[in-house]
This record gives C-alpha cells, structure tokens and sequence, in this order.
C-alpha cells in the first residue's frame, strides 16, 4: 500500500528544487524579464519575414543581337552545361533583345554560397571556350547572382524637383545617392528620370567617306591617343624617377586635335569629319510625381537589414541634406515608404496583444480571485518576453508572424498556469494543506500531464516547423514562436509560477484596510502626476500609474464583490448545473444518443461545407486576399516600341488614373484620406519585381505608376480594393495592343498568377499561334472570373534582316562580318575608351551622327573602307552592293522551363474573384473542346494553382503527421489505445465547429490560414483531452487504494461513474478557461477592433477602428480556431467523458466484470 500511494502522491523534483532555491528563481526572472524587454525594443521591425530563394541568376548582356540570337549563342551553351550540375530542381530562362537571362532553382539541402559556387564553376568553364560571344573587343562575361525579393522591391523613393536642369537635379541625387548607399541596411540607390552621360563621337558620314577613313581608324586614333601609361623608372643621378606618358584628354573637345591619318603630309583630323560632344545618353527612363517630372530614387535595402531602422536613418540623411546642403527651392519628397505601415501593422498586432491581455486577466480574476489571476497572469508576460528573448537571439525579426504566434499562444500559455494555480489552490482550499507542500504535491499531480499536454501541442506543430520551399520559409516562423511560447510558458508554470504560490498564495480572501489603500494610492498618484508633467516622451507611464490607482478602488468596491459573487455563486452554480448534466449524459441511453448524434453533426457539417463548395458560396483562396496598400498599373508595349511613345501613352494613363484617385468621395478640401503619393517611372525600373526579379535589360517599352495607400485607419472606412477595380475598370480595353494590368502590392511569397497556362515544345512560331488561337477560343468560353487572357511573349518585335550576298563580298574582298561591324558601329556605334572626370567614368562612342543614324539610305550607301591586302590599295565598297535589307518581325523574347521552349497564357482574376482553383477548373472543362492541338505541344496548368496544390497536399500530410505523433505521445503518457483514441476522435469531432461555421458565415476556405488553423486546433484540443482524462486515472488510481481495488482490476461501475463525474466537475474551471482565454486573445483579430493603448495613456486618443492588414491576413486562421475551440470545448466536457466510460464499459463488458444491477446507470 505504501508504494502505491507513492504512485499516487506524487512530487516533481524540479518544481521542488525550484522551490527550495527562490533566490535563484527570483534572479532567473528578473534576468530573462529584462533579456526579454531588451529583445522587444532591439529586434527589427518588418511585416512579414524576409524570403530568400535558393535560386541563382545568370544574366548576360550582349547589345545589339536579338532574341534569337541571344537564344543560340548566350542562353542554349549556358543551359546545356547547367542542367547537369546536382541538386537542381527547375532551370528557367529569358532570351530577349541585347539581353539574356537564366534562373536556376535549387532543392533546400544545398545552402545558396554553394549552390553558386556550382553554377559559377560551370559558368566559366563554357566561357573560356574560343568560340564564346566578344563584344568590344572582350568576351561578354554572363553575372552570376543570388537575389532576395526584399532586395528587389524598393523601401521607399525619393523625388528631387526644382527650376533646375535635368543634370543639376542628377547631381543632387547623386548626393543623397551616395551618402544613401554609405549606410549598412543598404544594397543599392538607383537615380530614375535622368541619364548617365557619354561622350559621343557623331560622324558626318559624307565628310568620312570623302576623306577614305573608317570607323577601326577613328576608334583606334582615340584608343591609342587618349591614354596614360607607365614606361618604368628612369635612374638618373642615384634617383628613381618613374616615367608617366600622360595622354588622356582633359576635356571632350581635345579629342578634335586627334589626327585620324596622315598620308602625304595631310593630316585628317576628328574634327574634320565628326562632332563631339559631352551628352546624356539616349533615354531610356523617365520618373514622375502626381504627374511632374522628378529626378527619382529607387532606395532597396540589403536582405536582413532593418527596413525600419533604414527608412528612419534616410530619412534624416534627407532632412540634413535639405537645411544644409542643397538650396532651399529645391523640392525633395518621399514616397512610397513603406515603413509607417510595417510600424502600424506591427503596433497593430502588440495592441491587440494587451487587448488581449487584458480580456484574459478580467475573466481569470472572476473565475480564480484577483490574487490567483495575478499568479497566472504574470505567465503571460513572462513567457513572453522569454520567448522574445530566444527568438532575438536565434536572429529573427519582429514581424507579424512572430506577434501573431504569440496572440495564438496566449490562451495556451495561461493554461498551464492556471492547471499548476488551481490545483494548488484546491489543495490548500479543501485539504488544509501548507502552502509549500500544497505547492509541491499540487504541481507533482499535474507536471507530467502539462508537460506531455504541451508536448502533444507542440507535436502538432513540428511538422511545420519543416515546411519546406519559400512557402516554408515564409510561415514556418508562426509553428517555431508557438513551440516557443509554449515550451516558455511550461518552463515558467514549473519554475516560476511554483515558487511564487509556495511563497505568496492565501485561500483567505480579506479586504486591503481602506488606509492602506489611501496610503497607496496617494504615493501612486503623486508618481504618476509628476511622470505625467515632467516625463516628456513617458509621460503615458504617468497616465498609466493614475489608472492603476484608480482602478485599485473599482476594485476595492465593485470588481471584487462582483468576482466572489461570480465565484462563489455564479461559478459553483454552473459547476452544480455541468455535475447534473454530466451525470444524466452518462446514464441509460443518452450517451449514445449523445456520441451518435455528434458523429452526425461530423456528417452535416462536411456534406454542407461540400455543398457550399459546389454552390460556389463558400470561396476557396490560397493566400488572404489582402485589401492594397499600393495599387500599381503595369503598362506594356510591343518590344521594339521607342520609350518616347511608351512614356506618351504613360502620360495619357496617368491621367485616367488620377481621375478615379482623385474622385470627389475619396477627397476633402482638396485632401486625399485614401492616397498618400503617386509616382510614374517609364523604361528602366518599371519592371514586375515578381516577374522581372533579377533583370537589368532596358525596358523603353514598360512603364508603371504606383499609387501609394494611406494607412488602413486613415481611410474613413472606404475599401482601397474597390478603388483598385475601378482603376481596373477604367482601363479595360482602352488601347489596343498595350497590356494593361492593375495589381496591388504582394501579400507573401511569389506564386505566379492565378490563371497560367503554360505550352511548351520546340517550335516556337507554332507555340506562339497556338497560344493565340487558345487564347480567343477561351475568350469565346464567356468564361467567368478571367480578367484579360495575355500572351507572355510575340512574334511582332520589329526587325530587320540584312542579307549579305557572300559570292559578290568574296569577289570584292568584303567578309559578312565586316557588313555587320560597319552597320553596328553607324547604328549603336563602336566604344572607343574611357574619359575621366571628377572620379567617374564616361564611355567614349563612335557612331553616325543622328541625321544620319536613322536614315536607311545613308547607312546602306555608306562605303566600307579597307585596305586591299594584295593591292595594298583603299577600297570602297558601298554596303548595297554586297548586301540587301528587308523589313521583318522576331520574338519580342524566348522562354525556356528546363530547356525547353515554352509560351504562357496567363491572367489575372477579375474584379471581385477570389477562387483561382473554381477558374481553372472551368478553363480545364472547356478546354476538353479545343481541337487541333498540333503534335508535340504540351499544355500545363502551372502559376498560383500549382503552388496551391503542393501546398494543400503539405499542409494534408502535415495535420496527420501531427496527429500520428500525438497519438504516440500519448499512448507513452497513458500506456494505452484507447484514451489516446478518445482524444484523437475529439480532434475530428472538432472539424463540426470549423466546417460548420465556415458554412453558417459563409467566410473563404483560405487553404494557408484555415489548415494552419485547424493544425492549431488540433493541439488546443489535445491539451485539454490530456489534462481532463490524465486527471480521472489519477482519481480512479486514489478511488481504488480507497476501496481496496487492485490497481490491474476495473472499478465497479458506480464507483467509476462517480470518479468520471468528479474529473469533470474538478476540470470544468481549467477547459473553460483555456477555450475563454484562446478566444479572447483572438477576438480582436478576428473582429477587427483595433485599440492603441499607447496613445490612450499618452495623448488620451485610443484611435480606435474596425478593420485592417492584420484582420484581413490572420482573421481566417483566428475565426477557423474560435469556431473549432467553441464546439471542442463542448466535447471535451461531454463527448470526452462519455466515450471514456462507454469504452471503459465495453472493456468490462467483454471480460466479464459488468454486474447486472448497474448496466443501467
């Protein structure tokens, strides 16, 4: 008998050590509250955590060839040696005009310095080859790089303005540019809207041929005259002198002196047959603000720099800049920072964090007294400061996955506590017992089930914790800072909570002496007035100080009589009322009345989520669909289209697109509560970073405009995804052959777009026909949520074909390359060297003068001048003899998938569609009719849909994954099947109250959001399984020492009956306050009431709004979790105990043991 009430009074030996050793615990807290504090306030703020792909770029310039081109000498020779390099997954590629460009995606077991090391390696090797492409006399040489999207997408732009010239305003930017760059979070400032200057050599090409010189004589004259070199040293009377021919020009205009060729004593000098001038470079970008032309910079930061701490930093860099350096009419704005939005976002969520706070220590307080709440609420900033702490120092970020993560933990962090206070209480409460040995035994009963419950909660979310791919990365943050949290909130139940209920925990309950009170409050005001007044920046600390005085006297008077009346009344009348109910449940034929009809609540609440999937009322989306806080319009032309016409169809978009921003109902006396800035870049950066990434050709045919959103609270309750439909609507079909698309800034990783239809074979022309004619046979479809089908490459790039009669050039000693090198040199013009200034450097071209660069009579009449080896004579032979030119028409580019040609048909969903997967089914249905589909063409369904279902298959196998190692867990806590059965059968069960409220509010399956939710769940519901059933065998253990039974035989049954009754009774407190406090917690996410507690104390505004980024990112997963936790906690005090005794019942049933006159209790 002694050795097994051994078993039954148990005592953990760490909470005892702890226990016994307080001033080490009393030091470990202070320790880890300020580790923890310092964390919050050091840890960089970001939105969402940075992705970065193991993906490497190779991208290769080589000017003046075109896609094709670009295809058989740069992208085929690059590719044939990459696909055989290990561990590659998926090798993508664009080959378009001057440029070509290679992605190259790696499976995640090869870190990314690796990875480009590999690629490098074969890189160089197929470049050394003699036959690799040279372009001004060196081989082009391919740029092999990783990216970060973070490193793509700029944090903010700085536009300069003024009655200056275009090359004044560069200069300022130059400025900022550079003291911009010199600071660490940054990677690179791009200067938008003015050029890069060169030296342009213009030759009159009649003056040329008069005077029989080439472009090699006057590329050479100014290579070999425009230089400095060193001869070596000169010794000279026992010194070293060192010899410096000193040749480069000081100034563009000495190039005039330079003599081309002299024969007979004539000299023929530059001057004399071209002008030189010191010029921008051809345009290839333009930038405006609200319609006026800015010299623009693009700032990006470095990935895992601090986007805030950046924007602060260059924000002073600008304000300096302004007071003392530049002149005070010179306009400088910021636009589109993102940074007050990641602040708000991230303040946001630490609002609702208090909120919550709050919410959970009023409902602890009415249900365990204001002294236990206090107990158990010290857990919640202590685990999670704690949790802070280790996630500072493992190098994350504070972002919204982090602080979501511990909203989602704060009902599951109080549970322990509450489990370790109310037992503790319990003891000394009806056993009479000490505090210390109430508090050693009390937590000896329930160490091991909080610890094997967070265990099962945790094992919930390791499968998780291994996401694979940028996905992964992207959420793999929230599993990581709930296993944090709960394991902090474990060690703090063990060590923190045990010490400080052996030392301070009363039954009594007595009123503070109302001089006490006084005596306090006094000092606390007085403190607090004077913080108030003469804190400066803490002053809310002073505001906060009065309220907690104040608050001492509601307490003093009403809050308290009204928590013992909820105790002592309230709470013991429901306990009484679920005693009764629990009692009936489980007598006669209502328990399987009761099991049965909840197994078909199961049945209903999956046939009306099916039903509602067919009736296309419940939507099915991948990612949250975020409301815009930047609604950017992507305009495209043809390739080959000259920027001065993109930038004037730009301008002409801008208008109407100003004309929806600035309608009257989203304006006040000329203010606009929705749009904070509008900014326009045509050519270089109006790229797609989601489709662009990594690209550094020109785009003269691309052009973009990118409205920037007010802060969600500021917007007057008006939706900034209406806005960005209208916007959509505005520009649906209004000039043909242009794509226009409107998007809204990225809400997580990449997936590609909702509709993409890939084609992919080996003929291009025929992939690029068939895509078209798909394209208007699914137009004919009337096909409902496809905004606008797009083709992603064409064959209308306008070209030139110059063929070289090679019979006649041999006859007359003209190769075919000397053809092209004279064309290329009058058209895009020769490099001739380097002139210097001012520490830069400007390339020195050669080329036709602009009269005659364009004139197609002048450039193919021109004479190629060269001297007859066997003659030793000049030649002239006109480029008409020997060749001929017809118009035509090439790829605007050509795309590669794992070396194959491949043309995509894409788009994106139209206004108000949320369901890409219910699209693209109806796409594949139609489809099923689309004949003539030539031979060798494969179509695939790639892009968002793709992703979505690699994803969904994941989140499937990681749910039951969870479940199997659960299941294991607790078959080692309970040394049985059936408990762990019962508990696992709760979980499914808990599926009634998340289908069924998806039905009833009609709210988005969000693959992302719900299935994380459910994962969750599952956990939550395991937790209070444990602690409810680890609790009746350690009743039914001291019923069977009470009454004599050996531990290996069953109760009788109504002895068990009244221990399942007990159990429940006792666990009612615990399962209630873990389901209240979860959805508590949750609440304010998932009604979107936010409340600024900072400014309450501190300004006595509390800024208060319905709605927001947070609530619409993380409001499915937090309603998918209320929804399952209502019903779960309704079978966890029911259906648990009820299977419990019925499987019990069924095990005596079959042995034997079930007597007669109880088979009906």
């Amino acid at each position: 008998m002694k050795n097994e009430n051994k078993q039954v009074e148990k005592e953990f030996k760490l909470s005892s050590w702890a226990i016994n050793n307080k001033t080490t615990i009393y030091v470990s807290m202070f320790l880890i509250l300020y580790l923890g504090v310092t964390a919050y306030f050091t840890m960089p703020r970001e939105n969402f955590p940075e992705i970065n792909e193991t993906k490497i770029y190779i991208s290769s310039v080589y000017p003046g060839n075109t896609a094709e081109d670009i295809e058989k000498l740069i992208t085929n020779p690059l590719e044939d040696k990459l696909k055989s390099v290990s561990n590659v997954v998926e090798i993508t590629s664009t080959s378009q005009e001057d440029y070509s460009i290679i992605t190259v995606e790696f499976d995640e077991s090869i870190p990314v310095d690796k990875a480009k090391q590999k690629v490098k390696d074969e890189i160089d090797q197929e470049t050394a080859g003699e036959d690799w492409p040279t372009f001004n006399g060196a081989k082009v040489t391919p740029n092999v790089f990783e990216l970060s999207m973070s490193e793509e997408v700029p944090i903010l732009n700085i536009n300069i303005s003024g009655n200056y010239p275009v090359s004044k305003l560069k200069e300022f930017g130059e400025y900022l540019q550079d003291e911009i760059e010199d600071l660490t979070e940054i990677k690179k400032v791009a200067i938008r809207g003015a050029q890069d200057k060169e030296v342009e050599v213009a030759v009159d090409i009649y003056k040329m041929m008069a005077a029989k010189v080439s472009f090699d004589d006057i590329s050479n004259a100014i290579n070999r005259g425009n230089i400095t070199m060193s001869a070596g040293n000169f010794i000279t009377s026992q010194q070293r002198r060192t010899i410096r021919i000193i040749g480069e020009i000081d100034q563009p205009s000495d190039l005039g002196d330079f003599v081309i060729k002299a024969e007979n004593g004539n000299p023929i000098y530059l001057k004399d047959v071209a002008e030189i001038s010191f010029k921008d470079k051809d345009k290839t970008t333009y930038a405006r603000e609200s319609g006026a032309p800015v010299v623009m910079l693009d700032v990006k930061k470095r990935s895992g720099e601090n986007m805030v701490a950046a924007a602060d930093k260059i924000g002073v860099i600008v304000q300096n800049a302004k007071a003392d350096i530049f002149p005070k009419d010179l306009k400088v704005t910021i636009a589109n920072d993102q940074s007050p939005k990641t602040i708000g976002q991230v303040d946001d969520l630490v609002n609702n964090i208090i909120f919550g706070v709050i919410l959970v220590v009023i409902v602890l307080m009415f249900f365990l007294g204001f002294k236990n709440a206090l107990f158990v609420g010290f857990a919640i900033p202590m685990s999670m400061f704690m949790s802070l702490m280790i996630l500072g120092a493992l190098g994350y970020t504070l972002n919204t996955m982090v602080l979501f993560g511990l909203i989602m933990g704060l009902g599951m962090l109080v549970d322990n506590g509450i489990v370790v206070v109310e037992n503790v209480y319990r003891l000394m409460d009806e056993e009479g017992m000490s505090r210390t040995e109430a508090a050693k035994k009390g937590i000896g009963e329930i160490a091991f089930p909080i610890i094997i419950s967070t265990a099962t909660t945790v094992a919930a979310f390791i499968p998780l914790g291994l996401w694979p791919g940028i996905m992964g990365q992207f959420m793999v943050i929230l599993p990581i800072t709930l296993s944090i949290v709960l394991g902090s909130s474990l060690f703090v139940a063990i060590f923190f909570n045990s010490v400080l209920v052996s030392q301070f925990m009363k039954t009594e309950d007595k009123d503070m002496p109302i001089k006490s009170i006084i005596r306090l409050t006094s000092i606390m005001m007085i403190v607090g007035l004077l913080i108030f007044f003469f804190g400066g920046a803490y002053n809310a600390l002073g505001t906060l100080i009065i309220f907690t005085a104040v608050m001492l006297w509601v307490y003093r008077f009403v809050l308290r009589k009204a928590a013992n009346y909820f105790q002592k009344n309230t709470l013991v009348s429901l306990e009484n009322w679920y005693e009764r109910q629990l009692k009936k449940a489980l007598s006669g034929w209502r328990p399987y009345v009761l099991v049965i009809g909840t197994f078909m609540l199961l049945f209903i609440a999956f046939a009306g989520f099916g039903w509602s999937l067919g009736e296309q009322r419940t939507k099915v989306e991948f990612f949250p669909d975020n409301k815009p806080n930047q609604i950017i319009v992507y305009i495209e032309y043809p390739e080959g289209t000259d920027i001065e016409k993109t930038n004037q169809i730009t301008e002409e978009v801008e208008q109407k697109v100003y004309s929806v921003l600035n309608q009257d109902m989203y304006t006040t006396n000329d203010y606009n509560y929705m749009v904070e800035s509008v900014v326009s870049q045509v050519g270089e950066g109006a790229g797609n970073p989601q489709t662009d990434g990594g690209s550094s050709a020109e785009m003269p045919h691309k052009g973009k405009i990118t409205a920037s959103m007010r802060e969600y609270k500021y917007r007057k309750g008006e939706d900034s995804e209406i806005l960005r439909q209208k916007v959509q609507a505005a520009l649906v079909g209004i000039y043909p052959g242009v794509l226009i698309s409107v998007e809204k800034d990225a809400n997580g990783p990449p997936t590609g777009a909702p509709i993409n239809i890939e084609l992919n074979g080996e003929n291009y022309e025929e992939l690029i026909i068939t895509a078209e004619r798909m394209r208007d046979y699914l137009n004919t479809q009337s096909i409902s949520g496809i905004d606008e089908l797009k083709i992603d490459v064409n064959k209308s790039k306008p070209g030139m074909q110059v063929l070289v009669d090679r019979k006649k050039a041999g006859e007359l000693g003209v190769s075919a390359g000397q053809v092209g090198q004279q064309l290329r040199g009058a058209v895009f013009g020769n490099k001739a060297g380097i002139y210097k200034k001012d520490g830069e450097d400007y390339d020195i071209y050669v080329r036709f003068n602009k009269e005659d660069r364009y004139n197609k009579s002048a450039v193919f009449n021109q004479k190629i001048t060269f001297r007859d080896p066997a003659s030793g004579k000049i030649k002239e032979i006109p480029v008409s003899v020997v060749a001929r030119q017809t118009n035509s028409s090439g790829f605007s580019a050509i795309k590669h998938k794992d070396v194959k040609r491949v043309v995509t048909v894409y788009s994106a969903l139209s206004p108000g569609e949320t369901d890409a997967g219910a699209v693209v089914e109806r796409i594949q249905n139609s489809m099923k009719s689309f004949s003539n589909l030539p031979e060798g063409i494969k179509i695939d369904y790639t892009g968002q849909i793709e992703e979505q279902n690699k994803q969904m298959t994941f989140l499937i196998g990681a749910f039951f994954t969870g479940l199997m190692l659960i299941f294991f867990i607790l078959i080692f806590q309970f040394n049985s099947v059936s408990k762990p059965g019962i508990i696992m059968l709760a979980i499914f069960l808990s599926f009634i109250g998340v289908f069924g409220g998806l039905v009833i509010s009609g709210a988005p399956f969000v693959i992302m959001m719900t299935m994380v939710g459910i994962i969750s769940l599952a956990g939550i519901v395991v937790n209070n399984g444990v602690v409810l059933l680890d609790y009746t065998e350690l009743l039914i253990q001291r019923r069977k020492i009470q009454d004599g039974v050996s531990e290996a035989a069953y109760l009788p049954l109504t002895s068990l009956y009244e221990t399942v009754v007990k159990a429940g009774k006792a666990r009612l407190r615990p399962v209630l306050l873990t389901a209240i406090t979860t959805i508590l917690g949750l609440i304010p996410l998932a009604i979107g009431l936010n409340i600024n507690f900072f400014t309450l104390f501190s300004e006595f505004d509390a800024n208060i709004y319905m709605g927001g980024d947070n609530v619409v990112f993380w409001g499915p997963l937090a309603k998918t979790v209320i929804y399952g936790l209502f019903i779960a906690t309704f079978l966890t005090l029911v259906v648990v105990p009820i299977l419990f005794f019925l499987v019990t019942k069924f095990k005596m049933r079959i042995k034997g043991l079930l007597k007669e006159e109880v088979q009906n209790i």
